[in-house]
């Protein structure tokens, strides 16, 4: 069961209680949007599970970037129309990087994902897996 306490203010501004932290939702900075919280969900669900393919086919990588992109429809509700989902994975030059390996994780990952699978309801939904050797991924 899904149980979570957010707190909002007679404006809009809010706090997410999670059991690890807090999350302050707004448009000030230091606040989350809504679609910023959204995003954040799809990437973390879709790195957790992405860590446990990689990890159960023994693939090693140094940090990975998820970048996500999207358009919202301008009919009411405005649902996302489109979303594009880029691993970035950098692996170190001396490492031996089985490419396909990594591509065919990530596929499984947005299969396995359960955030990627309820907003694929709405909207079409792409990924793509890039390799950067050697350079941060910040």
């Amino acid at each position: 069961m899904l149980n979570y306490d957010i707190q909002f203010k007679n404006t809009f501004e809010g706090v997410l209680k999670a059991s690890r932290g807090d999350i302050n939702i707004g448009m000030k900075d230091g606040e989350a949007s809504p679609y910023e919280l959204l995003c954040g969900a799809l990437a973390s669900c879709l790195y957790a599970t992405f860590l446990e393919i990689v990890g159960k086919k023994k693939l090693l990588f140094d940090s990975c970037r998820i970048n996500i992109t999207g358009e919202k429809r301008t009919i009411v509700p405005t649902t996302l129309e489109w979303v594009k989902v880029e691993f970035n994975i950098q692996v170190t030059k001396d490492q031996e990087t089985n490419e396909k390996a990594f591509i065919k994780s990530a596929e499984l990952a947005t299969k396995y994902c359960s955030i990627f699978q309820t907003i694929s309801q709405v909207a079409k939904m792409e990924h793509s897996v890039r390799f950067i050797e050697g350079e941060s991924c910040d």
